[in-house]
């Protein structure tokens, strides 16, 4: 029988540790190294013949970087005579660019599934997907894992419920919204959203009700920061009373951090799929860890057990 080997890059060794802890194993040994031009070096230390290996590698910046040694992993993985290769990425790079919205564009989130599956992937596993239809650029099978349950528990015991409205900063993030409404037993409101160029939004107007309510803006990426700052400047400036906001994967790039802090945001509840390079940045930040949830789908994929029972 197959056995279990969990692998980290060095992009969110921690995070990695933790998944190892939960599931009672060590991680593998493995020296990722640059030569003096930055070409990336791997050697795996210990036999993985015959398992099955989880590799653990978040693509946050720096992305390219991060992209490139997961490659020249899986590579060595393959070659190691693996059973099975299962690409854990708690952070999906290059997520946004998933369509043609302009002329002469590529599809850059299609390019990456490429890459990942003809260096050797046999499965994938990523957390809040900036949109649901990457798994489809994949010909291999696809784990889409959600955070949802770690916010809810943050928002039941650290925000007053009572008059409570979920946010959606865009359109695209409606379904996200209305399932955190539904587990809540609340209302949702929409920000109306333009977006002239990339990293830069305009606030049009809300739609639905958020006077003299706790708002909670529900996201699955911030980067720059901009239009979750507005959007929360627009819902103070519509008469709600508080502001929080929940994200997935804390990109937190330029003066995003400087945002947040001038913001009417009282908490920002984000995931560790990305690790500060330093300690949190801002008391308005608060870390909640995914570990446990990616512990237990990768336990349940490797015992070939049903996944949906952890978000049920």
């Amino acid at each position: 029988m197959a056995h279990l080997k969990l692998i980290s890059g060095t992009a969110n060794k921690a995070l990695a540790e933790e998944i190892a802890d939960y599931l009672g194993v060590s991680l593998a040994k493995a020296q990722i190294s640059r030569f003096s031009d930055g070409e990336i070096y791997v050697q795996i230390d210990e036999s993985v013949r015959g398992a099955d290996v989880f590799l653990i590698q978040s693509l946050s910046s720096p992305v390219n970087d991060n992209i490139m040694e997961l490659l020249v992993t899986l590579d060595a993985l393959k070659r190691s005579s693996a059973s099975s290769i299962t690409v854990v990425v708690p952070y999906y790079a290059y997520a946004r660019q998933d369509r043609k919205v302009l002329p002469r564009v590529p599809i850059s989130a299609k390019l990456l599934a490429d890459l990942i599956t003809v260096a050797g992937a046999d499965r994938i596993m990523s957390m809040d997907l900036h949109a649901g239809q990457i798994q489809g650029f994949f010909d291999i099978p696809v784990d889409h894992l959600y955070a949802a349950p770690i916010m809810l528990k943050y928002i039941k015991e650290n925000i007053d419920t009572e008059n409570l409205v979920i946010v959606s900063p865009d359109a695209g993030g409606v379904e996200r919204a209305r399932y955190y409404a539904k587990k809540l037993g609340c209302t949702i409101a929409i920000i109306d959203k333009r977006r002239p160029k990339p990293n830069v939004s305009e606030i049009m107007h809300i739609i639905g009700d958020v006077k003299d309510k706790t708002a909670v803006i529900v996201d699955d990426i911030v980067d720059t920061a901009g239009t979750l700052t507005n959007a929360a400047k627009a819902l103070a400036k519509e008469g709600a009373k508080g502001v929080y906001a929940c994200c997935s994967h804390p990109v937190l790039s330029g003066n995003a951090i400087e945002k947040i802090n001038n913001s009417p945001i009282i908490e920002l509840a984000v995931t560790n799929t990305i690790t500060f390079s330093k300690p949190v940045p801002t008391d308005k930040i608060k870390v909640l860890s995914v570990g446990g949830i990616i512990g237990e789908a990768i336990r349940r994929v490797f015992h070939k057990e049903s996944l949906s029972a952890i978000f049920e």
